[in-house]
């Protein structure tokens, strides 16, 4: 790998330099071929494994940990950081830099009693969602690879210690902006250099200057709404949407207790750390918001509140079009340009999913039936899947009616394939593959992950991966320990 280190070397004062601890007698436990292309690396080797896992250095590494802080479930806490995610630097790629980070490599000044260690399970499902949702072409960051080991850590109960290799456009999360506003040790002249070193770095194109700034932030609302309408489109529940744990570029970033929805249910909470539900399901666009204008709040020294909260009065719009721009392609209809149609669309796909609640259906089988359907016909083959058939007619004819007739059915079935999912990271089925790896047999885990590089695709072989979650299975809700 060969290594810049802006953040490092223009950042002064926003980190600190740590030593990984590392992992004895590691092992690989996962590795991603395409995202180690993005760095370009090809085979790892035993070189590379003792590089990542933290036992010896990797010549051009800085080894830091970042200074941050965060709302946290709605309270504020002053200071968070890194507590155990080491950042290498900046990587090279064919087509540009990515940041790398040890996740579980030890403690840091943040780790806040923390023994700086992953467990198995949570490297795992961060490996797993990390590359399942860029293959559902949803904006994340990306995971090299998994380190095993040997060495005990406790959380629960007696665990074994590991390492997710993480790559990201950038680090830099709202929490960044919070501390360098509020905090003692923060100063206008600290936060306006960390603006304009993440201009510099990712918005190249903007002055920077107050038209650039507020062009900046009209630009994070955006990305952060067209973020959460794939999430909401996918049926994809992140679980802990601290401001710490937002991405200032729009990606999906640091994963805990999230799911994927098994049964459609709006108020479906996936983190048990969660129980009145911040972070349910359908609460994530308006989460979304919330934490935008925490973000605003921080900006105020540097950019005038009238253009903040015009820019954050774009939220909702872009909210709606990129869902409503998912969700027509989803049904099969087309687009038209009409404020009328877009709020008679929002209530079809409403009438749909409020459907698929009421008869307890799955949400990505359900919608994959779509690929199935014979759109010109006047009866559908969804019908049967339904208990409430009158309602289900009452809706279906709308849509017949709204979509028209279609003029090459296999290519409108092959488009359908092509944007509803058959495969998701469904939580059993990472917990299946975490139990094979306590076992000592990561080949599920393995085949787990080449399956989600396809998730559109009919794989006749995998049919078992796409039913419905066994009974044990069926509702899951994680922890946040890690």
């Amino acid at each position: 790998m060969k290594f810049k280190q802006d953040y490092f070397d223009q950042l002064s004062g926003f980190y600190s330099q740590v030593t990984p601890q590392g992992l004895p007698r590691p092992q690989w436990l996962a590795w991603s071929e395409d995202a180690a292309a993005l760095i370009g690396l090809k085979q790892p080797d035993d070189e590379l494994l003792q590089g990542l896992a933290g036992n010896q250095a990797i010549p051009g590494a800085s080894y830091y940990a970042q200074v941050y802080s965060g709302h946290q479930f709605g309270g504020y806490s002053p200071q968070l950081g890194d507590g155990r995610s080491i950042i290498l630097g900046e990587a090279k790629g064919p087509q540009g830099y990515w940041d790398v980070a040890l996740k579980g490599a030890g403690m840091t000044p943040y780790s806040r009693h923390g023994d700086g260690r992953a467990v198995m399970r949570s490297a795992v499902r961060e490996f797993l969602v990390s590359e399942a949702l860029h293959h559902l072409n949803i904006p994340t960051t990306r995971a090299l690879a998994v380190i095993g080991s040997d060495l005990p850590v406790w959380r629960e109960t007696q665990e074994t210690a590991a390492i997710t290799v993480r790559l990201a456009r950038s680090h830099i999360r709202f929490g960044h902006f919070e501390f360098f506003c509020h905090s003692e040790q923060g100063s206008k002249d600290k936060l306006k250099r960390l603006i304009d070193f993440t201009l510099s770095q990712h918005y190249p194109e903007l002055s920077l200057d107050q038209a650039g700034y507020i062009a900046w932030f009209n630009r994070v609302v955006a990305d952060t709404a067209k973020l959460i309408a794939h999430w909401q489109a996918v049926g994809f529940a992140h679980g802990v949407m601290n401001t710490d744990n937002m991405s200032i570029l729009g990606d999906s970033f640091d994963f805990g207790p999230f799911a994927f929805l098994d049964t459609f249910e709006e108020d479906f909470i996936c983190n048990h750390s969660d129980p009145d539900g911040r972070y349910a399901f359908g609460q994530q666009p308006g989460v979304g918001l919330w934490n935008l204008q925490r973000l605003a709040q921080a900006l105020v020294p540097i950019i005038a509140s009238d253009d903040l909260i015009a820019a954050l009065n774009t939220y909702q719009h872009h909210l709606v079009q990129a869902y409503l721009v998912l969700m027509r392609d989803k049904l099969g209809i087309k687009d038209p340009a009409s404020a009328e149609q877009d709020e008679a669309d929002l209530q079809l796909i409403g009438g749909f999913t409020q459907l698929m609640e009421a008869n307890r259906l799955d949400h990505t089988n359900t919608w994959r039936r779509f690929a199935q359907l014979d759109p010109n016909s006047r009866h559908s083959s969804l019908r049967d899947d339904f208990i409430d058939l009158a309602g289900f007619d009452t809706w279906y004819q709308a849509y017949r009616e709204r979509l028209g007739q279609v003029s090459d059915v296999a290519s409108w079935q092959a488009a359908r394939a092509g944007v509803n999912p058959k495969y998701v990271l469904r939580n059993y089925l990472a917990q299946e593959a975490i139990i094979a790896c306590e076992e000592g047999n990561t080949q599920p885990l393995a085949d787990l992950h080449r399956l989600l590089m396809r998730p559109f695709d009919e794989q006749p072989d995998k049919e078992a991966y796409a039913k419905r979650p066994p009974e044990w299975g069926q509702g899951l809700i994680m922890s946040c320990s890690s």
